[in-house]
This record gives structure tokens, sequence and C-alpha cells, in this order.
């Protein structure tokens, strides 16, 4: 058990001895003070718990101690003793930062009772400090993490971070490959449950018997093998954060539930009777239309929305370039510095078969990409020939065939049609590369605005 220790600071010999005496009997640690100066000197060389202080004293008096000590300690608590006569410099103390002040003599179990009470104020003050430290920091890590330059992975950390202090179930929503974990991951550290569990579960890895076992939990001889009473998911993330990943594959059995654990924060072990309560945040992601399944009546609406309560969309790579060469960067440090190479970049045609791109397995897909050329490369840069064959090969899919038949204008638009299928119908990136404005190419293509 942590022991506390009191300052107290009295210029009366027989005052600040009964008080040390009274609280060393209750367990606290004490050390005296006959003066304000003394008792600086002592501040100055240790860290006490609270500090225990008359307010008229010789050389430098208690409120005096008390603004000094507070510029460099602003949480120590301070407990002002003093006289009728003073008590408006006691109140003017209390303004300047003390816990509070008795009047002489002191009631000890009053007295006692403050200085517990100060202490604890104290303590909760003190692990505040250090949790906002602490997500300051994470934060920072975090970003660091979320290289981008495309807006729309802005508004993705932006929405993480307001979040993340709540208790509201979020739905994260996306393409395989574009982070859904990593937002998970995110979401947890920046949250007040930073220091609890973070647990995860892939649905889909699993069957409904053993689905609904893994997160309930099962009572000894629940079914054969079940030698033993094991807890479950939810049980195990109680006061922090359960991940459900692929929340679309779950069977109908275990959404019912699941909605109900959501409902009433309880649960049974499979086998079991005894009902289990639990404070968790569920975070579920999808690469599934969720919606469009609760129209189509393979899941439940009820808890569709109980899980969408917030709603955090991650665009596919296709639908932000601007990331794919920040993230490959990053990428190339990380798997340069595990496989002690040297490498510096990427040339020109290898970044430009990346930028082009379509990385339908995303972000994880770029990032397989990326540690596959680093291990083949035996330079200083990354050439096309790193890369695997699919990248450049893929620029070749869309094919543009010459027929001498065709009148020049009919071989212009063909032409516009292959580039615009080659950019993903991008009409101002065309007409950059075509050398010709926007406006000209919707009059040649004869298309709308």
């Amino acid at each position: 058990m942590e022991q506390y220790h009191l300052l107290i600071v009295d210029d009366e010999k027989n005052i600040r001895e009964g008080l040390a005496q009274f609280f060393r009997m209750e367990g606290y640690a004490v050390t005296l003070a006959e003066d304000g100066a003394q008792a600086l000197t002592l501040l100055n060389k240790e860290r006490y718990s609270l500090v225990i202080c008359d307010l008229r004293m010789p050389k430098i008096s208690g409120d005096e101690l008390l603004l000094t000590t507070k510029k460099s300690q602003p949480f120590l608590p301070f407990i002002m003793l003093t006289g009728h006569g003073t008590v408006e410099n006691a109140v003017a103390a209390m303004r300047s930062g003390a816990y509070n002040f008795l009047t002489k003599p002191v009631n000890l179990e009053y007295l006692l009772l403050l200085v517990q009470q100060a202490i604890t104020t104290q303590k909760l003050q003190s692990d505040q400090e250090e949790v906002q430290l602490f997500l300051a920091k994470e934060k920072l890590n975090i970003r660091q993490h979320f290289v981008s330059g495309s807006p729309a992975m802005q508004r993705v950390y932006q929405l993480i971070e307001q979040v993340a202090p709540s208790k509201a179930n979020v739905l994260i929503t996306g393409e395989s490959g574009v982070g859904k974990e990593m937002v998970a991951n995110a979401i947890h550290a920046l949250s007040p449950r930073y220091n609890q569990p973070l647990i995860k579960v892939h649905c889909a890895a699993l069957s409904e018997n053993l689905l609904e076992s893994e997160l309930f939990g099962h009572e000894k001889g629940a079914f054969t093998g079940a030698h033993a009473m094991r807890k479950g998911r939810f049980e195990l993330a109680d006061n922090g954060d359960l991940f459900l990943d692929e929340i679309g594959e779950i069977s109908p059995t275990v959404q019912v539930k699941l909605l109900r654990v959501l409902q009433e924060r309880r649960f049974e072990r499979v086998g079991g009777e005894v009902s289990v309560e639990v404070d968790v945040r569920l975070i579920t992601a999808t690469n599934r239309d969720l919606l469009q399944e609760v129209k189509e009546e393979r899941f439940r609406e009820d808890l569709y929305y109980r899980l969408n309560v917030i709603n955090i969309h991650i665009p596919p790579l296709r639908e932000r370039r601007e990331d794919i060469m920040p993230l490959a960067g990053q990428f190339l440090r990380e798997f340069s510095l595990e496989n002690q190479k040297r490498i510096q970049g990427f040339s020109p045609q290898a970044a430009s078969l990346l930028q082009e791109f379509d990385w339908p397995g995303n972000v994880r897909q770029l990032r397989n990409c990326i540690e596959s050329a680093v291990v083949l490369s035996d330079g200083e840069t990354i050439d096309k020939e790193h890369l695997p064959i699919y990248v450049e090969s893929s620029l070749n899919e869309v094919n543009f065939c010459i027929n001498e038949e065709l009148l020049l204008e009919d071989l212009e638009r063909n032409y516009m049609e292959f580039m615009l299928l080659r950019h993903q119908g991008n009409k101002s990136k065309v007409a950059k590369k075509l050398g010709i404005s926007r406006k000209t190419l919707l009059r040649k293509m004869q298309l709308e605005e």
C-alpha cells in the first residue's frame, strides 16, 4: 500500500509535533518544518503528498510559501491553519490555490478527512495530466502513420479524433486492404480506454458455433471438449474495446445474441445461466454494403443501427492517388531498414507505374509490392524491373487499336475514349495529358459536364 508523505509547517512546536504524532499513527510519513523558509528548502529537495501549513509564521508566511510552491508544483495540495483573526487571509489563500483551511484549535478527525480528500483529488488531477500527455504523444505517433495528402484521409483522421473519447459504437467500412484495422487501433489508442484491452476477432474465420463461444465464452461441459470454463472476448475486453472484423459475415443466431449484449450490456456464457455484465465499446468493420444486406434480409436492421452509431468510411486507394507515393515512401523506409538496405527512392518509371496502377488490394497490396521490390533491389533505387509483373502489365490491359478504315475524327475520338478508360474517367487529367482544355475534350467527345 502506498504511503503518503506530509509536510507539517508551524512555528508552534506543540502543534506541529502533536499533528505529526496523530498522522504517523494514521500511517502517514511526516516531515516537520518550524517556519516557511525551512519548509521551502525541504520542498525544493523532496516531493510531498500534501502540506499542512500555518498562515502566520516568521521569515516566510504561509501564504507566501503557498504562492511560491504553486509555481513549480501546481497540483500539491495545501491545507492552511489559521487563528480566528485571520480568516479573511485564509480565504484569500484559498483563492491562491489552497485546498482548504481550518481554524485553531484543529478538529483532528475533520483534518484527517480533508487530507484524504485532498490527496485523492490531487492524484486524480495528476493521473489526468499523465493521460493527456500520453494522448498528445499518441496523436502525434498516429498522425505519422496516417501518411496522407488526400482530403479524404484527413477527414478520416478528424473523425477518429472526434469519436475516440466517446463510448459510441463505430462501424468502419471500406474495401479489403484499405486499413480498417489500423483505424480501429487508432480509435483505441486515442481513447480514455487506451490502457485497457483492445480485443480483436476475425468473424469470417470462425464457424457459427466457434464464434459464439469465442465471443461469449463457455462453461465447463457446455459441449464436447469444453473441459474448463473459458471467458469470451466480451469478458476479456471489459472496460476496453472489442474489434469485430468482417461483421457482415456473422450468422442470424449470433446477430441476435450480439444485439442483446448491445442493448443490455450483459450475456450468459454458452451452457451457462449466470449473467455476465460488461462495459465494452464495440468497433466493427466490413467490406460489405451492410445497408444492402439489411434490404435483402441477411443482416438485422436493428443490429445495423446499433453498430452504425458512427460510420468511418475509408475510400479505396484508386480514389485518392495522391496518397500512393507518400505511402510507398513510408513502406520503402520501413522495409529498407528491416532488410538492412540503403534504398533512397524510386526511379521516375517505377514511380509512374505505382501512381497509375489501380491497386485493387489497396494499401495492403501496395505494402506487399514495396516489400517485394526492396527484397529484389540491389541498388539505391527501386526501378520498374523490381516491381511485380502485375503492376506494369496492368497498363496494357486497355489496348488502343488503330483501324486504317477509320476517319481521323473517329480515330481521335477512340483515342480519347482509351485515355478516359485508362485514367478511370478523370476528364481533367486526360485533357492535361492530351494538351487540350477540359472544355475541348468534352466538346470533341460530345460529353456533358
